[in-house]
């Protein structure tokens, strides 16, 4: 495949174009855990940096296994350039063995950056011949059967499996995963962060605890000393308490924690504190018509004039500007 050196999970600004191919027959969820992190990924970036769109064989609605259609932006063009195709496919695609359609995924996918399966999208990879020599995945259900189809590859159990220019998921939870990751490496911890919020994804808990503003989810490498810090944060955004309270709270001296934040986030425990509550600022200005007074008291401002400078500057627009524009649209 052209251009294995230049993964896309790497530290990139510019757009990636991202085409989807939805199966019939494919889970919601895992159309959904495709494409609405990077959605939500646009939104926290404040521009597009996934340009995605959703296409099927014969351009017509895609019918899940709910029933529910899914529209398309129109039908797949293997003459279209795209930096990365992700097949999502469910029951009846690894029956897909049109020769038109298999031939079609292998040029537009060899023409890309990276290409993917997810779920039983990974065996419309495996017939188009993507996974000789690759280390691959699929949903659990098949993983016999797959690893039979296809002796080149190397199947394993993984939730998710990344090699070189090719990626392959098992399903829904595990594709939310790698879109998490495939945002981190580019926007960084921090963005993933927000996106996992969003949806307030985090690791299992019990229906009656709190939701919390920040989802850790199953992002991996970070430190326990940042999750500490990052609920002591998310527990005070209205009465803000000074790093070194934080850091003498978790145990740690002010210095630590500031080293753990930048290895893990890429900034300093002050700017991300800061950058939470001016998030949460931000939904309350898009998503409420609290007063602006109010939304200061509740996200630590010590005014309503202090809070709308640290939002101008934080999302280029006045609060107030902002709430006005949205009502506007």
């Amino acid at each position: 495949m052209k251009n294995e050196k230049h993964t896309i999970f790497q530290p990139e600004r510019t757009p990636l174009k991202v085409t989807l191919l939805i199966l019939s027959g494919s889970s919601l969820m895992c159309v959904a855990s495709a494409v609405d992190p990077l959605r939500a990924a646009n939104r926290v970036a404040g521009e597009t940096m996934f340009d995605w769109k959703i296409v099927t064989v014969d351009g017509q609605p895609a019918v899940t296994t709910s029933g529910l259609p899914i529209a398309a932006s129109g039908p797949f063009e293997t003459g279209e350039k795209t930096d990365v195709l992700v097949l999502v496919g469910g029951f009846g695609t690894r029956d897909q063995v049109s020769h038109g359609l298999v031939s079609g995924v292998r040029r537009v996918a060899r023409a890309a950056r990276a290409c993917g399966g997810v779920e039983a999208g990974t065996w419309l990879l495996g017939r188009a011949g993507l996974l000789e020599g690759r280390t691959a995945t699929t949903h659990w259900e098949d993983m016999e059967d797959f690893a039979a189809a296809f002796p080149g590859a190397d199947v394993r159990p993984d939730r998710y499996v990344i090699d070189g220019p090719v990626f392959t998921a098992g399903g829904a939870s595990p594709t939310f995963d790698l879109m998490l990751h495939l945002i981190r490496t580019r926007l960084g911890m921090a963005v993933a962060l927000d996106v996992a919020s969003v949806f307030i994804y985090d690791q299992a808990k019990a229906a009656t605890d709190a939701q919390p503003l920040v989802s850790l989810g199953r992002l991996d490498g970070y430190d326990p000393r940042l999750a500490q810090a990052i609920r002591m944060m998310e527990a005070h955004v209205d009465e803000p308490l000074t790093i070194a309270a934080i850091a003498r709270r978790i145990g740690v001296t002010a210095r630590a924690m500031e080293m753990v934040f930048r290895k893990s986030i890429g900034e300093t425990p002050g700017a991300y504190y800061l950058r939470l509550r001016l998030n949460a600022a931000r939904r309350l200005v898009l998503d409420t018509r609290v007063a602006m007074a109010d939304i200061a008291a509740r996200t630590g401002f010590s005014s309503a004039a202090a809070f709308s400078r640290a939002f101008s500057k934080a999302f280029g627009e006045a609060p107030v500007r902002l709430r006005r524009r949205l009502i506007a649209q």
